[in-house]
Order: C-alpha cells, then structure tokens, then sequence
C-alpha cells in the first residue's frame, strides 16, 4: 500500500480540466480517479480524502499503487505504508465517513435516523437535543458499532462538519450522501484487523471521498 499527498500544480489553471475538476464530489472523483485509473475497467483500489481551507485543496489516498507521476491538475508526493501496529497503541485519528445504517437494502442516514426516532416517540420539538448534541450521539454511536469488528475501541471522539450532498452523476442520475468529520484518540485491540479495516476503509461511499482514515501516533 501506499499513502500520498496530492496537490494541485501551481500551472493546473492551464489545463482544460482545471475548471470542472471541483465543481462536486462527483466531478472531484473523475478528477483524482484520473490519478489511479490506468485502464478503463480498472476497479477502484484507493481511498482518499480532500481536506480544504483557504487554499487549493489537498487530497490524501492510501492505494494499492502510486498514483500516476505525471498529471495536468496533480502533483504527488507518495511513500509506502505499512504501519507497525502492537495491541494497546493509542492513535490520533481523523475520519471522514458517510454514517449510514442499512436496512431492508437501503441506506439511513443516522442523524436523520435520531430524528425520525424521536418524532415517532412525540419527543416536543423544544425538548429535542441541540443539532451538534445529537449529530454528536448518532455519529459517535455510528462509529463505536464498528470498533469491536474493526479491531480497535475509541478512547474520545468528536464528530463535526455535518453535511448532507446532492449532485448528478453522469447519466443524470442524481446521488445524496451526507458526511461527518471524526477527530479523536484510538486504542488498537487486535493490529491485523485494525490493520485490513484501515485499507478496506470505514462505510460506504469511498468513491466520493469518504471512509479513509488518517493516523498518528499518540
């Protein structure tokens, strides 16, 4: 595996792609996808995540190979990724996830899901969680569901930057996810799992930037 750290060229202005290149999450994908995608039926093999301030956007991905040395739109930096993890390593974390439940084959966003719940309980509106408490419980249970499987047992998390996304794929075809930001502290139960989980990425939606977890040591 490898872990990089994508730029945009400071000449990526010239390009044509430049302009469409982060118009939504979708278009962001075909962007970096042209990063990896070294055939057309090649099927994804990375994770990434696109960080965001004043500047360009900065995009991480942890791939099963680099990504492609020459680009109009990137520049990567990249080295090999094979964390040496023991029982009881403690580890910073950041997460950018789609937390959904799914049931009977369809996917519920669990914030909505909180909200639904506490409608069907006639909960007064006036007494209802503040937005942040309850994005806060939804989430944060989201995660601690899939700790035990994952390998790993959450010391503290915070979950912000709720946000729900609506776009058109190509076709048309109209795609809603919503996404939340984890910061926190990690405790590694068992490495191998934590380890497969780390590659494989956490939820759904990876092809739109989620599911890939940053880590540092404590």
């Amino acid at each position: 595996m490898y872990f990089s750290r994508i730029t945009v060229r400071p000449d990526a202005g010239r390009a044509g792609a430049f302009w469409s290149a982060f118009r939504s999450p979708y278009s962001l994908h075909k962007a970096v996808w042209g990063l990896f995608g070294d055939h057309p039926d090649r099927e994804r093999d990375f994770l990434y995540q696109v960080t965001e301030g004043a500047g360009p956007p900065v995009v991480y991905a942890l791939s099963a190979r680099p990504p492609a040395e020459e680009n109009e739109l990137w520049s990567a930096q990249s080295k090999p990724f094979a964390p040496i993890l023991d029982a009881g390593t403690r580890l910073g974390f950041l997460l950018r996830a789609n937390p959904v439940r799914t049931r009977a084959g369809k996917r519920h966003d669990v914030v909505m899901e909180e909200k639904h719940r506490l409608k069907l309980q006639a909960v007064p509106r006036a007494e209802w969680p503040l937005e942040a408490e309850l994005m806060q419980a939804a989430a944060g249970r989201w995660l601690e569901e899939r700790s035990e499987k994952s390998g790993f047992r959450v010391e503290s998390v915070r979950a912000d930057a709720y946000r729900q996304h609506e776009f058109r794929k190509g076709g048309g075809k109209t795609i809603r996810l919503s996404t939340v930001d984890f910061t926190g502290v990690l405790r590694v139960v068992d490495p191998t799992r934590f380890g497969e989980q780390l590659r494989q990425g956490f939820g759904p939606a990876k092809g739109f930037g989620c599911g890939l977890m940053l880590i540092r040591r404590v």
